[in-house]
């Protein structure tokens, strides 16, 4: 079964000819598959077929428990974007609705290796000394949340000392009880709210470095 409509085909094929370097889409799921892990397979399996520089791993969560572990996934359906490298960017949930935008543009981005962030953030990213983990909760309906995946795996791709998780909040309601989420897009750094909501660049960053900041 195909997740994507022929219609939509051509302009998805269009906007991954931007890619200038092959990636690879790593999906967790399981023998049962969860809720949405198989769309979220699905979806990944007609992407890879529009452009030869895409490819597809799939892996179960429990019997590739060391692979799960060597990419810290804890949870499924997860997706994987590799490039050049790991660079720690993940998607938790299926990427659709809104969110299909983000892993277009995320797959371009890990092709190229550049950020595409400003110069006084890629400067700023350099003033973390410990590692931050990003997650930001979305749901497929939300306009805004792509904007605030998008830096989060910006800044996941500039830098080592970041990893950012897009999660679906909808699909993961014990993680969204956890981190009091109600309403998306929220963005939770090294488990501490980072605020909500889309915000430019440089004060999406300001709050990641004060939440950094403040590790229990």
């Amino acid at each position: 079964m195909s997740m994507l409509q022929d219609r939509d085909k051509p302009r998805v094929r269009e906007r991954l000819a931007a890619m200038t370097g092959p990636v690879t889409l790593i999906n967790f799921t399981q023998e049962t598959e969860c809720q949405f892990c198989r769309e979220t397979r699905e979806l990944l399996e007609d992407l890879v077929q529009l452009n030869d520089q895409l490819s597809l791993t799939v892996y179960d969560l429990v019997a590739d428990a060391d692979q799960a572990k060597t990419y810290g996934v804890d949870k499924i359906p997860a997706t994987v974007l590799v490039g050049e490298k790991d660079y720690g960017i993940r998607y938790y949930g299926v990427p659709a609705g809104y969110e299909f935008a983000s892993l277009l543009e995320d797959i371009v981005m890990v092709s190229t290796g550049d950020s595409g962030l400003s110069d006084e953030t890629r400067a700023r990213l350099k003033e973390l000394a410990d590692p931050v983990h990003l997650q930001v909760f979305v749901t497929p309906t939300c306009p805004y949340c792509p904007g605030a995946v998008r830096l989060a795996h910006q800044f996941a791709l500039e830098t080592d000392r970041v990893t950012a998780d897009m999660v679906e909040a909808t699909e993961f309601p014990e993680l969204s009880v956890r981190y009091q989420v109600s309403g998306v897009p929220k963005t939770v750094a090294n488990d501490q709210s980072a605020g909500e909501g889309m915000m430019p660049e440089e004060e999406f960053l300001d709050r990641i470095l004060l939440a950094a900041g403040r590790k229990a």
